[in-house]
């Protein structure tokens, strides 16, 4: 199954700013996830966001939150976006396909992927744009979510199929832009 622009939303999990100092390679990693949002915004896939206990761990990171409308953004306390019934006020709630990025990839990521399996959405799990403390701990969470029907991709996969065809104005700008 490909990823399809009119049926998607992109999901950013907890990419916070006193968190994502201590995720491995955090730099590529919000690098990654501030690319996907610029280009879902471009293609016109949708953009929600979360902040798990934003008390604790901050706010979304000041590069990725500028690039995102204050109603994208929830907080939320439960791990999983799905228990913390979060998710119907974003943008993008009735997308029947999940592109979800960010940390921690075991945790969060993790939990919320397999509930959203669970209630029987396509999930897609960009590998090159989550993250762990450990990296090991991002490799079992990748291999669990998908032991459970989750489609691991990377952001070039997803850039790819939402545009579905080379020749055309989009493809271009997002070409010249985004894929160099």
């Amino acid at each position: 199954m490909l990823m399809k622009r009119d049926d998607s939303v992109l999901l950013v999990v907890d990419v916070q700013e006193r968190l994502l100092p201590h995720i491995h390679e955090w730099r590529r990693l919000l690098d990654s996830v501030i690319w996907l949002v610029r280009v879902a915004q471009r293609i016109g896939v949708p953009v929600a966001a979360t902040e798990q206990y934003p008390k604790g761990l901050g706010h979304t990171h000041p590069e990725l939150r500028g690039l995102l409308p204050d109603a994208a953004v929830a907080e939320k306390v439960h791990f999983s976006c799905v228990a913390a019934q979060c998710l119907p006020g974003l943008p993008g709630a009735d997308a029947r396909q999940v592109v979800v990025a960010g940390i921690e990839c075991h945790v969060c990521v993790l939990q919320t992927v397999l509930e959203l399996r669970g209630q029987g959405k396509d999930v897609f799990v960009v590998a090159d744009a989550v993250s762990s403390r450990d990296p090991a701990n991002r490799e079992l969470g990748l291999a669990r979510m998908r032991d459970h029907g989750a489609q691991v991709v990377s952001r070039e996969m997803v850039a790819f199929e939402w545009l579905r065809q080379a020749g055309t104005d989009l493809f271009r700008e997002v070409s010249a832009t985004f894929l160099r």
